[in-house]
């Protein structure tokens, strides 16, 4: 279904944008939280930088907002429609669910984010030992 060369492949496998080869993050389990947000300098496969310039990922911060919030209004219509919480109560449900999913969303807002500037390139080249 998620095919090689889409985006998609390279934001829920972990892979880099431009070539879908090597591994963006350098832990793939996220409950190894003290792991759970090293990067790879490069890819290991076609040797793209993914810090493109200094603070590329402050603008991943936006994309975490939009995926918290998106969560938020899932959890809240969850919970009004299967509780008879107040809405105070409720915000305890979303305060759960946003710390807990905390590293799913950060991992994700910055692979999302690489994934809008940089383009799949089918023909990339594997590195050698002699171009690292």
């Amino acid at each position: 279904m998620i095919k090689k060369g889409t985006k998609l492949y390279s934001i829920f496998f972990n892979k880099c944008p431009k070539c879908h080869e090597g591994d963006f993050m350098k832990e793939k389990n996220i409950l190894k939280l003290h792991k759970a947000f090293q990067m790879h300098e490069k890819c290991s496969n076609c040797g793209l930088k993914y810090t493109i310039e200094p603070s590329f990922f402050y603008g991943a911060m936006y994309v975490n907002y939009a995926l918290t919030v998106g969560l938020s209004i899932v959890t809240f219509t969850i919970a009004t429609l299967f509780s008879n919480l107040n809405l105070i109560q409720i915000f305890i449900p979303i305060v759960i669910v946003l710390v807990l999913t905390v590293p799913i969303t950060i991992r994700l807002s910055r692979i999302i984010w690489i994934n809008l500037f940089i383009k799949y390139q089918k023909d990339t080249h594997k590195i050698t030992q002699n171009e690292q």
